[in-house]
């Protein structure tokens, strides 16, 4: 019985090892996203016309999603902020994401969430060349998240949804925490975050950064 247990604990303690390393040797690329919006069909016809069909601009890093040719304007209590793109194709729901920054400058407090969670959260006005659009809710500052595919995630040795800490390299160099692990199929490796954390962290986009720790909270 004692050699069976003591047996069972040190292959526990070998895989809190292996996924402690794990973690420490986890390289993720990241790219920096920018305002934009995802509009539900029948809001792209009451911004641009009735039949209207977005227009693909150039595929960004998720498989099946670009950036459009189109751009509206946001519209908050205190301001406006033009030319903000619309990513495709078409959702259930359109959403609106901003930074902190950008939020002060609309005059609205969006909270802090993952895509396509937008109950109770901003109003705000979109404006486009033929007409307006009311939210009542569905503009957010989107949560630090990095996407990953099953294998990926397996790999790493994290799951849907769980939280992680990234190590950012350089001058201005620090750790990013509560950042959210995102696992589909369609998914492939990239972490995002916004302007607002891109300048502070002194980002461009590109860069490889690490997972240092990790949390299961949350994980499904």
């Amino acid at each position: 019985m004692y050699e069976e247990i003591k047996k069972a604990l040190v292959e526990e303690l070998g895989s809190q090892a292996y996924r402690t390393t794990s973690y420490k040797q986890s390289n993720v690329p990241v790219s920096v996203s920018a305002r934009h919006v995802h509009l539900q069909p029948e809001h792209v016809e009451k911004l641009f016309g009735r039949g209207y069909t977005l227009k693909k601009y150039r595929d960004i890093s998720q498989p099946g999603q670009y950036a459009c040719e189109e751009k509206v304007t946001i519209a908050g209590l205190k301001g406006s902020i033009e030319n903000v793109r619309i990513l495709g194709p078409t959702r259930k729901e359109t959403q609106v994401e901003v930074s902190r920054t950008d939020s002060r400058t609309l005059g609205v407090t969006p909270p802090v969430r993952r895509s396509g969670d937008i109950s109770n959260s901003a109003p705000i006005r979109l404006i486009g060349p033929k007409g307006t659009v009311r939210l009542t809710e569905g503009c957010i500052i989107a949560d630090r998240h990095i996407h990953m595919s099953p294998s990926e995630a397996h790999a790493f040795g994290v799951e849907n949804l769980q939280k992680v800490s990234v190590v950012v390299e350089g001058e201005k160099g620090g750790v990013m925490n509560n950042v959210t692990i995102r696992v589909n199929e369609r998914y492939v490796l990239d972490m995002h975050i916004d302007t607002d954390d891109a300048n502070a962290f002194g980002l461009i986009g590109g860069e490889v950064l690490k997972i240092v720790s990790s949390s299961h909270n949350g994980g499904l």
